[in-house]
């Protein structure tokens, strides 16, 4: 089928602002989305993320500032002619049509010809892997086949740009983790352009290509996930997306990943010790232990170290020597 629309789904936000009332929810966002890229905006609740998500919907105006697609502005352009699709946590679909209708829905309303219609629905069913599901209600489905058909019926009339609102939230952690992974394979195959808004910090690791951290209705970082993980620059990145533990050094302060903390029983031989502490607590998951350590300067420390690298056993109340190399420890340029 011909793409519905010519635009690519490059988008450019620019000194983005929204107020309601007094109160600044989006507050000067400038972002630039390229075609094809799988974009998160995490943070947490009142954060922003949702409200600029639907300021570039086109479902809130803009206060100030201007959203571009292919370098046009389409701040004034209603949400029905943005023609992007949407995806929400409650799937929002039609409890008496089939899966089959649900997902054919928006383009029988662009009155496109029928066998044009049924071509692009076998496509998008093939797409989700719902074939055999065709002809059933949606309260015949499952949670994440429900989801796969809201999916399906927002990419059905080939937008630009794909936004999606927690779409996942109503999952359990286990059919989350596997829809994750189908939601990715087919951003990879279809290459529409994804804006992705969760407060999962796992989601948008695991899913996207850049990620966005919001907080107070401002980009506090934004970059891939390894750039963000690896270089936070402040405390607050450093301690949403996964956790950290943080050292005053007489140069700064810097931030340590638990899992780059080496442990070991006091006076073992080895690396001079960088901080010897006292286990308060440990806790087993399975493939992984965490311990924590209290400093005889008050500081608690987390370490999280593989189950297998443990040589002897850890206990309450033991003296413990932790060392980390250079490169581990990362300098906040902001508190």
């Amino acid at each position: 089928m011909a793409d519905a629309n010519p635009a690519e789904g490059n988008l450019n936000i620019r000194d983005l602002s929204k107020k309601f009332g007094d109160f600044l929810a989006v507050d000067n966002v400038n972002l630039e989305i390229r075609k094809g890229e799988f974009l998160t905006l995490l943070g947490p609740s009142g954060s922003g993320k949702t409200t600029l998500l639907m300021m570039i919907a086109g479902f809130l105006d803009i206060t100030s500032g201007d959203i571009e697609l292919d370098g046009k502005s389409i701040a004034d352009v209603p949400a029905e002619k943005r023609n992007f699709g949407m995806v929400f946590q409650g799937y929002a679909l039609f409890p008496h049509m089939t899966v089959r209708e649900n997902i054919g829905y928006a383009l029988s309303v662009r009155k496109r010809p029928t066998s044009e219609i049924k071509a692009r629905v076998d496509e998008m069913l093939d797409l989700v892997q719902l074939q055999d599901f065709a002809d059933r209600k949606p309260g015949q489905l499952s949670g994440g086949q429900q989801q796969r058909v809201a999916l399906a019926r927002a990419l059905s009339f080939a937008p630009p740009v794909l936004l999606l609102d927690e779409p996942l939230g109503a999952l359990d952690k286990k059919l989350r983790v596997e829809v994750q992974d189908q939601l990715k394979d087919i951003h990879d195959r279809i290459g529409t352009t994804f804006i992705y808004v969760t407060h999962d910090q796992e989601e948008a690791l695991s899913m996207s290509d850049r990620i966005v951290i919001m907080r107070d209705g401002q980009t506090e970082q934004v970059g891939t996930p390894l750039e963000l993980y690896e270089k936070p620059e402040s405390r607050f990145v450093a301690s949403f997306l996964g956790k950290s533990n943080f050292l005053e050094q007489p140069d700064g302060l810097y931030a340590l990943r638990p899992e780059k903390i080496d442990i070991r029983a006091a006076g073992t031989a080895g690396d001079p010790a960088r901080l010897t502490g006292t286990v308060r607590s440990i806790t087993y998951f399975g493939s992984m232990l965490r311990v924590m350590v209290d400093i005889a300067d008050g500081t608690e420390v987390e370490v999280d170290v593989d189950s297998w690298r443990i040589n002897a056993p850890l206990s309450k109340g033991q003296k413990v020597d932790l060392t980390w190399s250079d490169a581990a420890s990362v300098k906040l340029a902001r508190g």
